[in-house]
């Protein structure tokens, strides 16, 4: 049975997501010309400028699919808790453990904020993943689990120091001497019991 155009559209602009991704994890954003995307994609150049206008369309692609998936995953590993603080925990070394895949590293801590600019960036981190550390630290708040205190501020501390730990991590740095280092910044967070 032939496939339809839209599923031919969505099958051509699958496959150079898909190939874009492979490259700009492997070589990053600078090495990559799309024509060689197009062609190893199995598409003309041609249709690689109409689904995504330029590399910068094809990379902004990308980033939203990594930047998704990664907010799943995050996610997945805190709503596996019932427990607020079980759930903040799990969730940030998640995002810890993110810094070893390739793709998070180059495309997401590497080239995105470079690339994108760091409003864009930004902005497409709260949509994936930003907003889940949000919902728990206002949850633990409302708990009494962590001190009462405007919660936008102290997400966007706790997001920086994950993203410097996630790229010190991929740059070779010890991914147990940054979970035992996260758990105890948490822990000062932490309101007596």
């Amino acid at each position: 049975m032939a496939l339809s155009r839209a599923e031919q559209r969505a099958a051509t602009r699958r496959a150079l997501t898909a190939e874009g991704r492979r490259r700009f994890a492997a070589e990053g954003y600078h090495q990559v010309v799309l024509a060689d995307v197009a062609r190893a994609a199995g598409v003309t150049k041609g249709a690689a400028y109409h689904h995504f206008d330029s590399k910068a369309g094809l990379f902004r692609a990308v980033v939203r699919e990594v930047q998704r998936e990664l907010g799943e995953r995050v996610a997945g590993a805190a709503d596996r808790h019932e427990d607020g603080w079980e759930r903040l925990r799990a969730g940030c070394r998640a995002f810890l453990a993110a810094g070893t895949d390739p793709a998070v590293r180059r495309i997401l801590l590497v080239d995105a904020p470079t690339v994108l600019g760091w409003d864009e960036w930004r902005a497409q981190d709260e949509e994936s993943s930003a907003r889940h550390l949000e919902e728990v630290l206002t949850d633990l708040a409302a708990a009494g689990s962590i001190a009462d205190q405007p919660v936008e501020p102290l997400a966007r501390l706790l997001s920086g120091a994950m993203n410097e730990a996630a790229l010190w991590i991929a740059r070779g740095g010890d991914p147990r001497a940054a979970e035992q280092a996260l758990d105890r910044l948490l822990e000062g967070l932490r309101t007596p019991a």
